[in-house]
């Protein structure tokens, strides 16, 4: 089995993981999972300072284990996706100097370029 990147995989952008990774992204880069995390992290802390069994210890560990697995993953989709469209744009600027470079004027490389990072036409 081979495994594609996820912007090599065609089709709609709008699939069900990528609607999750991306909204997952943008709340575990927010303050408020920050405060969420550092309760957990307290809420461990306090487990071991009052003496509870070691059985309620492990399983505060697995799940804090269990959160950073699923945050390792969600990081992973978020860089890949970064470096992706980082690449595209660098192509397409590459592209476009060297059709200026051409004397060939604005061409294709120029429109692909526009659409990647989101210009318009002023006239």
């Amino acid at each position: 089995m081979i495994f594609k990147h996820p912007s090599d995989r065609g089709g709609s952008r709008n699939k069900p993981f990528e609607r999750l990774a991306e909204n997952a992204s943008r709340f575990t880069s927010s303050a408020t999972f920050f405060v969420v995390c550092l309760l957990l992290v307290a809420v461990v802390v306090a487990l071991h300072l009052i003496g509870l069994p070691v059985k309620w210890l492990l399983f505060a560990g697995e799940a804090m284990s269990a959160v950073t697995l699923l945050l390792l993953a969600l990081l992973k989709n978020s860089e890949l996706r970064a470096e992706r469209a980082v690449q595209s744009k660098l192509d397409a600027i590459a592209a476009a100097l060297l059709e200026g470079q051409e004397g060939r004027g604005p061409g294709k490389a120029h429109q692909e370029l526009r659409s990647l990072i989101g210009l318009e036409d002023d006239s």
